[in-house]
């Protein structure tokens, strides 16, 4: 996966998983972003130019299947890497992200416990 920039732009509005994603980010050195509606996320994935977008897809606020599908549809877009992270028990969820062009899904369980790898690896750092 090519990365553009350091910046990490985050699609969560869950408080426990946004206040875990900004300790593991400030803990690692890591610049992290947060966006919460379709709007935001487009605006700063254009901006940034991030090297990851996080997204959590159970998500009402950030529609983050439709925003997903936006970004693998714009050129200036498409070519920023993305992750999502739902409840492994939500199959539909899970193939409806992998319709709009997610590049990555994963359980929560399994984000949480990687999240500082994640971060780490979208950084262009060593991870362990």
């Amino acid at each position: 996966m090519r990365y553009h920039s350091s910046v990490i732009l985050v699609a969560v509005d869950d408080l426990l998983f946004s206040s875990k994603i900004r300790t593991t980010a400030k803990q690692a050195g890591i610049d992290v972003t947060f966006a919460r509606t379709p709007s935001e996320i487009l605006e700063q994935a254009r901006a940034l130019r991030p090297s990851l977008v996080i997204f959590d897809l159970n998500s009402a606020k950030a529609d983050p299947i439709a925003t997903v599908a936006s970004m693998k549809a714009d050129d200036g877009l498409a070519s920023i890497p993305t992750l999502g992270f739902v409840s492994h028990v939500h199959t539909a969820v899970i193939e409806a992200a992998r319709q709009a062009g997610i590049d990555d899904v994963m359980a929560r369980s399994a984000f949480a416990g990687r999240l500082a790898d994640i971060l780490l690896a979208a950084a262009g750092r060593p991870t362990s």
